[in-house]
């Protein structure tokens, strides 16, 4: 258990080992106990957002974190740890996160939940009945480009591999045919984000889902915020949402705001990725139409991309 005041939520990319570091007021507590206390909280409204990854999911929160009455909160550990509990366990540890993710420091305040991409596949524990979530994602081309763009995306890319091919399985997909090039195992990791959000959404039928492509998103950033707001019952004018989208967030890397990132720099980086690697895309994106063929579940994740492109 760390203290952390509203500033702090503010200011904080991720709520995991990243943000520890000397001076924070940290207790330890019983698992048991945490669930005990969690079981008496009232309330369970949080908000969450849901995504396939690299789709601006940290700007999108920061974003609609600075309207008044909503307390945005970053990519939990405790939440990623679900998956190391059996199926039986994690359904009562999510409704209890939930409760405690729902916590805010005023009555009239709401918290709204950014996971981690991996997340997805527990959304439907995590958002309750009536629950209202934000499903963000990009099509294959734009997805596959972003991750060629990066150093970092790369490493991410190759050590989540295994894992990712691990998830499809579980859904009763196998693309292990693809090759081993970036841009293939790119394709099979939006593959295997896209499905999870398709997926959760067919186990969600009582939720309120909003699906949102990240690049159409950019185009109208303005009206597109105002659609979450309305989505998820915050207050937002429609000139604090303008005032916000020409402020410094959308200038800045929203994972470490230090450094320089805006819609223009990263569709300069995604047409230059696209670029110089056109051939290895097409040849991805061709593979992934290909599996779609006898996957239903991808071919819908295809035809959804196609829909907002």
């Amino acid at each position: 258990m760390i203290r952390m005041d509203e500033a702090g939520y503010r200011a904080a990319s991720f709520l995991d080992d990243r943000m520890l570091h000397p001076g924070l007021e940290v207790r330890l507590c019983s698992l048991d106990q945490a669930m005990a206390d969690a079981e008496l909280q009232q309330r369970e409204d949080a908000r969450w957002i849901f995504h396939i990854g690299h789709v601006g999911s940290t700007l999108v929160s920061r974003l609609l974190g600075e309207l008044v009455g909503v307390l945005s909160l970053r990519e939990p550990r405790s939440l990623r740890d679900l998956i190391a509990i059996s199926v039986e366990e994690q359904v009562l540890v999510a409704s209890n996160l939930r409760r405690i993710f729902s916590r805010s420091f005023a009555p009239n305040q709401v918290a709204l939940i950014k996971a981690t991409s991996s997340v997805s596949e527990q959304a439907p524990m995590l958002v309750p009945a009536a629950g209202l979530a934000l499903f963000l994602y990009a099509t294959p081309q734009n997805y596959v480009a972003s991750i060629l763009a990066g150093e970092n995306s790369l490493k991410e890319l190759a050590a989540l591999y295994e894992h990712r091919l691990g998830r499809l399985g579980r859904r009763g997909i196998d693309l292990r045919g693809f090759d081993a090039s970036p841009a293939h195992r790119a394709a099979a990791a939006w593959a295997c984000e896209m499905t999870s959000l398709e997926a959760a959404a067919d186990a969600m039928a009582d939720r309120r889902i909003l699906w949102a492509d990240f690049d159409e998103m950019i185009g109208d950033m303005a009206g597109w915020l105002a659609r979450c707001a309305r989505h998820f019952e915050f207050t937002a004018s429609l000139e604090r949402l303008k005032e916000l989208v020409s402020g410094p967030l959308m200038r800045r890397y929203s994972k470490a705001l230090e450094y320089d990132y805006s819609p223009s720099l990263r569709a300069e980086l995604l047409g230059e990725a696209a670029r110089r690697h056109r051939v290895d895309i097409t040849a991805a994106i061709a593979a992934l139409e290909k599996a779609a063929e006898t996957v239903p579940m991808l071919n819908r994740a295809l035809e959804r991309a196609r829909r907002e492109s």
